[in-house]
């Protein structure tokens, strides 16, 4: 039996009821109007059969109706299933069966999808939100506490090497990310988060679950918009927001010359290393940014970088929150030395109690992450790749962020991304996609030999129109390859 806690919406409802929680197209929603909007759908919720522990699915888009149905489930103590609204019905129908979910409540944008879905998962019981929101209502349990211990929600990992995998995330692990992160950034009496990443990603959830229990508002985005995301920054209404390099380098973009009001006081960026370049702008701009290492397995955040040490520790994804501890350790299982690459492992109350139905990545109660990095002689993190994006030429280990980092170092280059191609000779050789500014593929090769060892120079850069990313705007390796064969 793990330690229990109050509702999180319940307690927060209670303590500062009249403070905002939720803006939306400059609608505003109080946590005590929240809290009630939420027991009335948990009613509804309940005439489909959704009791504790029942596996429910959710298809949604970030709307006011969406952070309602997640505080809904849980307050009935349902296991809440994200799935990737860029996925299709037959990748979605795996994950559906792979986590015997029950029911699945959808937005009406997605009436297509789910009657493919419905084909392929008869047992599914299905109803869009619009439908939800004009049930009866039912007697329900709402739950006044949470045992740390259960699980809240599972989220599939994006399954690059092989069949995706349910991460199991507990009441626990929200809990300690949302403590780990306001021990490391504090926590203001004007705070508020704006959310444009996804709601079914782990950054979007996150910042939900931070919001209860911080009591702050989230400012809420359908879908990003560079234009507006640069207006609520310069309004003085947000203080923090969390990104990817493109979202920010889109964002800079049409910013120009201006800059943000000194209320903005963190822009949280990960998905890997910014860019000398991008920090640069934003230093000259005073936009202070905390580079960020995370993944669905540890809730969010786990390392951190604060901006006094952007330019001192260059690449660097920083040191760990506060409740959470890393170590590399070679193949063999040892501990590696500093600066010294191996596997990433973690340990923490932020990290997933493991996968649905799959093997676990522990060891003695570190968690394997499967990234490859090293530590330097202070105990900052660099990230240098997943183990299997790596590109091995010639017996030489390639990482492919690396070369990307001096690519974007390019001023003519907004986006780059690398992979490796099979070669004759060399086994693998490294070729590099690129985003930009017309520049010859001759002038990027020359300006990467003189920052790269000649094994990591790439076969060819090739300009194209945009790089596939996942919801989360994350780069997509493993697809970087069907650019060639779209050209050939």
């Amino acid at each position: 039996m793990g330690e229990l806690i109050p509702n999180w919406l319940l307690q927060r409802s209670y303590l500062t009821p009249n403070r905002t929680a939720l803006v939306f197209n400059g609608q505003t929603w109080t946590f005590q109007e929240l809290k009630d909007t939420v027991h009335n759908l948990a009613m509804k919720v309940a005439g489909y059969s959704v009791t504790q522990h029942s596996r429910v699915a959710i298809l949604v888009k970030n709307r006011p109706s969406t952070v309602f149905l997640i505080h809904a489930l849980q307050m009935i103590g349902a296991e809440i299933v994200f799935l990737n609204s860029r996925l299709t019905a037959s990748e979605l129908s795996y994950q559906i069966k792979d986590s015997e979910t029950t029911v699945l409540f959808y937005d009406h944008d997605f009436d297509s999808s789910v009657k493919d879905l419905e084909k392929l998962c008869s047992q599914l019981k299905t109803c869009s939100i619009e439908n939800l929101t004009m049930s009866e209502k039912y007697s329900v349990n709402i739950r006044n506490e949470f045992n740390l211990d259960e699980i809240c929600s599972i989220m599939y990992t994006s399954g690059t090497t092989g069949k995706p995998k349910g991460v199991l995330q507990t009441y626990g692990n929200h809990w300690w990310s949302s403590t780990g992160s306001s021990l490391n950034l504090g926590l203001q009496a004007n705070d508020a988060w704006l959310c444009t990443v996804p709601i079914f990603h782990i950054s979007g959830l996150s910042i939900l679950m931070r919001s209860v229990i911080y009591g702050i508002p989230v400012f809420l985005m359908e879908e990003f918009n560079e234009k507006q995301a640069n207006s609520l920054l310069q309004s003085g209404k947000i203080t923090i927001m969390s990104v990817v390099t493109v979202i920010l380098n889109r964002m800079l973009t049409v910013l120009k010359d201006e800059t943000y009001h000194e209320n903005f006081r963190c822009m949280l960026i990960g998905g890997g290393p910014a860019p000398l370049p991008l920090l640069e702008k934003c230093a000259l701009k005073k936009i202070p940014v905390f580079q960020t290492y995370g993944m669905t397995e540890t809730s969010s955040q786990i390392v951190t970088l604060s901006p006094e040490d952007s330019f001192v520790k260059l690449g660097s994804a920083g040191k760990p929150l506060f409740p959470a501890q890393i170590k590399i350790v070679r193949t063999d299982g040892t501990e590696a030395n500093a600066r010294e690459t191996g596997e990433i492992s973690l340990k923490g109350p932020n990290i997933t109690p493991g996968y649905l139905n799959r093997k676990q990545s522990f060891h003695d109660g570190w968690f394997l992450t499967g990234d490859l990095g090293y530590l330097d002689e202070d105990g900052f993190l660099y990230v240098q790749d997943r183990r299997s994006d790596l590109i091995i030429s010639g017996g030489e280990n390639v990482y492919p962020a690396e070369i990307e980092a001096v690519l974007m170092a390019h001023d003519a280059v907004d986006e780059a991304g690398v992979t490796g191609i099979s070669d004759s000779t060399w086994g693998q050789v490294a070729y590099a996609f690129i985003v930009g500014q017309n520049v010859s593929e001759e002038e990027l090769l020359q300006f990467c030999q003189a920052r790269l060892a000649s094994y990591k120079i790439p076969k060819r850069i090739i300009q194209v129109k945009e790089l596939p990313r996942n919801a989360s705007n994350k780069l997509v390796r493993d697809k970087l390859r069907l650019l060639i064969e779209g050209r050939e």
